[in-house]
């Protein structure tokens, strides 16, 4: 009776790990794409995968065409492992049976799943490779997808979620990852869209290709629904193990430290913050070599690289403590907010604040983007998310004002009265309304107008406003920066810093939240 009970047992499991058989998993490799399993065993620590409702069957009798199909697994692997030593859960959708499609026991595998995570307040992976809800099971299917739904926003700002897109991802499927808090996908294999070409092309009359209409190219630059973009799926995988090293488990936790290693983690320089910031506000310059200059030498985990690039959103670690970095970007838009960068601000702070992660603003903003476009596209809505978020931000928010912080911009980005905890200036900051020459253009008007030299007058008047307005002193002298230091003495001032605010009181109650994560 055992060695009978056994055997049997032995090959269902072989069987469930066969998922759709030798032939599917070859194809899967043809296309150049790996099996939910080699994902799983990818992404996780060596041997600490276990599976959960590993046999859990295709519903037949939810089948509105009555074909009966029985599928052990019915096309997704649920579960839960280790990622670096820590605890996450983990559903990997299996393109092999049934082309990954949600059935009822489908989602009733991931619904379980999202409930584990969120009584355990651990981080949820999702590994996401399908053709949508199974047509056969109607109704029953595509119910499943608002059991999930549901679950992703109540475990908003409680747990992490992660989702990758390995494959297909079409209609309502598209709606879990866009819950989650940060979507990571393989150039030429991930596919995100609504309504497919053919659909398109029925109503409008044009038939877009699937790369423009939902490739992961297009979503990393165009529409912004993708937060990491790699070349290949290890890469992805790995991508996802880097970004959990940032993270807290949950919403009651700080982030994790780097308190093993006992190395220096300064970076080493061959050019001061002098040389790679110009003193001239007009030249551009890299930020990423702002930030590398500042953080430890660990890699800086940027967030939506290739979207709004205006903006830089990322992880870094500053003194063995991860920290949520903002910052303009010179080289795109002269570093302004518009739409696009405010959305990518916004949420990103948002998603700090529910996890602990202290914020550091970095400013070097002319403007909110001018012009009928921004305008149009809304940009005093998508403006004021960012005032919202820093508003309601109650982690450590330092701010560093490098070169200019004009207008309604320089408010936005973290000032003092929007919330700043600590605010610090170089002494090339310039602090107003707007730049010298706008802003002698609209003082003087007549003046220029009547002067026999309207240059030489532009130039002498320009340098007035420079000396009278643009420079730090005012604002430190009436509290809006709290002190000018050194480009030599910021790095050590930061880490003084953070260190002083790292006792504010900003652990959430067990029992409750800060906020969700909408997505912005």
């Amino acid at each position: 009776m055992w060695n009978e009970k056994i055997e049997k047992l032995k090959k269902q499991r072989i069987l469930h790990a066969a998922g759709g058989g030798t032939d599917k998993i070859e194809q899967q490799h043809n296309k150049g794409k790996l099996t939910a399993l080699e994902r799983i065993y990818y992404l996780l620590d060596e041997n600490s995968f276990t599976e959960l409702n590993g046999c859990m069957e295709t519903d037949a009798s939810a089948s509105s065409f009555g074909k009966g199909r029985i599928y052990p697994g019915d096309g997704v692997i649920t579960g839960w492992g280790m990622v670096q030593g820590r605890r996450v859960c983990i559903a990997a959708e299996d393109f092999t049976v049934i082309g990954g499609t949600l059935g009822v026991a489908h989602a009733k595998k991931i619904a379980a799943l999202q409930d584990l995570a969120l009584t355990m307040k651990l981080p949820i992976l999702f590994l996401n490779d399908s053709g949508g809800a199974r047509i056969e099971e109607g109704i029953n299917a595509l119910s499943g997808y608002g059991e999930i739904f549901q679950r992703h926003v109540k475990a908003s700002g409680v747990i992490p979620q992660i989702c990758a897109i390995l494959g297909p991802c079409s209609g309502g499927a598209c709606y879990s990852p866009a819950l989650c808090d940060f979507i990571f996908c393989v150039k030429n294999t991930s596919k995100m869209f609504i309504t497919g070409p053919a659909v398109v092309e029925s109503v409008l009359g044009s038939r877009p290709t699937l790369e423009e209409l939902g490739g992961a190219d297009m979503h990393s630059t165009t529409s912004g629904v993708v937060h990491a973009l790699y070349d290949d799926e290890v890469s992805c995988l790995l991508g996802i193990r880097t970004l959990l090293s940032y993270l807290p488990a949950n919403h009651t936790e700080l982030p994790p430290s780097l308190f093993s290693s006992n190395d220096v983690l300064e970076r080493y320089h061959t050019r001061p913050l002098e040389e790679i910031v110009p003193d001239n506000s007009r030249k551009a310059y890299d930020m990423h070599q702002v930030i590398d200059y500042l953080t430890d030498d660990v890699p800086f985990f940027e967030i939506q690289k290739h979207f709004a690039k205006n903006a830089i959103t990322g992880f870094a670690y500053l003194n063995r403590q991860v920290i949520g970095v903002v910052a303009n970007q010179p080289l795109w838009l002269g570093g302004s907010l518009d739409c696009d960068s405010s959305d990518k601000i916004a949420r990103f702070i948002r998603f700090c604040d529910c996890f602990h992660i202290p914020l550091l603003t970095l400013v070097d903003v002319p403007a909110f983007f001018p012009g009928k476009e921004q305008e149009q596209k809304g940009i005093i809505r998508h403006g004021a998310k960012i005032l919202y978020a820093y508003s309601e931000a109650i982690v450590p928010k330092i701010t560093l004002i490098m070169r200019k912080a004009y207008g309604g911009a320089y408010i936005a980005m973290n000032s003092k009265t929007m919330g700043a905890d600590l605010v610090y200036a170089w002494p090339i900051a310039e602090i107003a309304v707007m730049g010298a020459e706008g802003a002698v253009g609209i003082l003087y008007k007549k003046q220029l107008a009547g002067s026999s030299q309207p240059k030489q007058e532009m130039e002498r008047l320009r340098a007035e406003y420079e000396a009278s307005f643009l420079n730090p002193d005012i604002a430190e002298k009436k509290g809006f920066v709290d002190e000018v230091i050194l480009p030599g003495e910021t790095r050590g001032r930061l880490i003084r810093a953070f260190e002083f605010l790292s006792s504010k009181q900003t652990l959430s109650d067990p029992s409750g939240k800060r906020h969700g994560n909408i997505p912005l």
